[in-house]
C-alpha cells in the first residue's frame, strides 16, 4: 500500500467491517467519516477519539493535541482530557523529549485539557517521533453531533481556511528552500499557521448553535472531509470550488511543489452541516473565526460534483494519499 491514511474502500473492508461492538455500551462505534466512538454512561455518554501525528518533524507536540482534540470537537463539545504515547527515535536526547513535553504541556492547558496518562519510549521502530493521542469528551447522551447527519438541501459550511497545517508543515519542513523563493516574512506567516489548527472554538460553538453534522479537515483536505461526510450521510454534495477560502502564501507554496490545496491536510479547518448557513456564519464571524458557504448536500448520493472556478464540473470521489506526502517522503 501507499504511504498515507488506507483509501476508504480498504479501510472499510478490511479493518471496520471487523470492529464489532460487544457491549451495550457501545452507542457509537467506527464508521467511516466518523472522528470518534461513544460510550454510553447513563444521562451522560464518554466521546473518545485518537489520532497520531506523522508527518511533522517540528511542532508535533502542539500539533498532536490539536489534532486529538479538534475530533472530539466535532461531536459539539470541548475536550476535557489526554492520554499520550510517544515514540522516540533512537538518539533522541533529554532536552528534545522535555520540550516535547513542554508543547504538549502548554497546548493542553491552553485548551483547558489535562493530560491523564500515557506512555513514552524509544524504539529502533521509528525513524523520526511519532506521538498518537486518545483525547475524551463528555456530551448529553442525545446531545452530540456526527459525520453522518446532513440532510437534502443542507449547506456545508467551511470555517477558516484550507491547507492551514500542510501549509504551516511544509513551510517548516522545507523553510531554507521556500524563504530563497517567497522571502522570509512569507515563510514566517505560514510557519505560524500551526497556531491556527484548532477547531475547538467553532466546534462547540456550532453544537450550541445546533448543526445537522461535522467534520474536521485532516488528511486528504477539503474535498477528503468533504466526501467522507457525504458517505457518512448517504448524500451527494456539489462544491463550489471558488467559495473555499485559500490563503494567498497556500496558493503560492501548493503552486510551488504542483501540489492541490484541496487535499492538503487541513486541520483548523471545520466542516459543518447545517440548515440555516446565514444564521451559523454570523455566529462565527462574530467570534471572531471566518466561514464560508461552500458546497451543498443532495439527496443523489452519486452526485457527488466540483464546480471549478472556471464553470466546469468534475466529479470527486473518495480521499487519495495526501498531498503532503508528495513534499516532504
Amino acid at each position: 500500500m501507499k504511504i498515507g491514511k488506507v483509501p476508504n474502500t480498504l479501510l472499510d473492508e478490511l479493518v471496520i467491517k471487523k470492529m464489532i461492538p460487544r457491549s451495550e455500551r457501545v452507542i457509537l462505534s467506527a464508521g467511516i467519516g466518523e472522528d470518534f466512538g461513544a460510550l454510553d454512561f447513563g444521562e451522560e455518554c464518554c466521546i473518545i477519539s485518537g489520532d497520531p501525528v506523522t508527518g511533522a518533524t517540528k511542532h508535533t507536540g502542539r500539533i498532536a493535541v490539536h489534532v486529538a482534540c479538534n475530533d472530539i470537537a466535532t461531536c459539539g463539545v470541548a475536550p476535557l482530557a489526554i492520554h499520550t504515547t510517544i515514540l522516540l527515535p533512537p538518539g533522541t536526547t533529554e532536552a528534545e523529549l522535555g520540550a516535547l513535553a513542554d508543547e504538549i504541556a502548554g497546548e493542553a492547558g491552553a485548551l483547558g485539557v489535562s493530560v491523564i496518562g500515557g506512555h513514552t519510549e524509544v524504539t529502533d521502530a521509528v525513524t523520526r517521533v511519532v506521538i498518537s493521542i486518545t483525547a475524551f469528551g463528555a456530551a448529553r447522551r442525545a446531545g452530540y453531533v456526527t459525520a453522518g447527519g446532513a440532510r437534502s438541501g443542507d449547506a456545508l459550511v467551511m470555517t477558516k481556511s484550507a491547507a492551514l497545517e500542510g501549509t504551516a508543515i511544509i513551510a517548516a519542513e522545507r523553510e531554507d528552500a521556500l524563504i530563497g523563493r517567497f522571502g522570509r516574512e512569507a515563510i514566517e506567516r505560514a510557519k505560524s499557521f500551526s497556531m491556527d489548527i484548532s477547531v475547538v472554538r467553532e466546534g462547540v460553538l456550532a453544537g450550541s448553535f445546533g448543526v445537522r453534522a461535522m467534520h474536521d479537515a485532516t488528511e486528504g483536505g477539503v474535498y477528503g472531509a468533504a466526501w467522507e461526510m457525504a458517505e457518512a450521510s448517504g448524500k451527494g454534495l456539489i462544491i463550489q470550488e471558488r467559495d473555499i477560502n485559500v490563503l494567498d502564501v497556500t496558493r503560492d507554496i501548493c503552486a510551488y511543489y504542483n501540489i492541490d490545496a484541496y487535499r492538503l491536510i487541513s486541520s483548523g479547518s471545520m466542516l459543518i452541516a447545517t440548515d440555516r448557513p446565514g444564521a451559523l456564519i454570523g455566529v462565527l464571524n462574530d467570534a471572531g473565526i471566518f466561514a464560508a458557504q461552500i458546497a451543498e448536500f443532495t439527496g443523489d448520493a452519486e452526485e457527488r460534483y466540483i464546480i471549478g472556478a472556471d464553470g466546469t464540473k468534475v466529479r470527486f470521489g473518495q480521499p487519495g494519499a495526501d498531498e503532503l506526502y508528495k513534499v516532504i517522503n
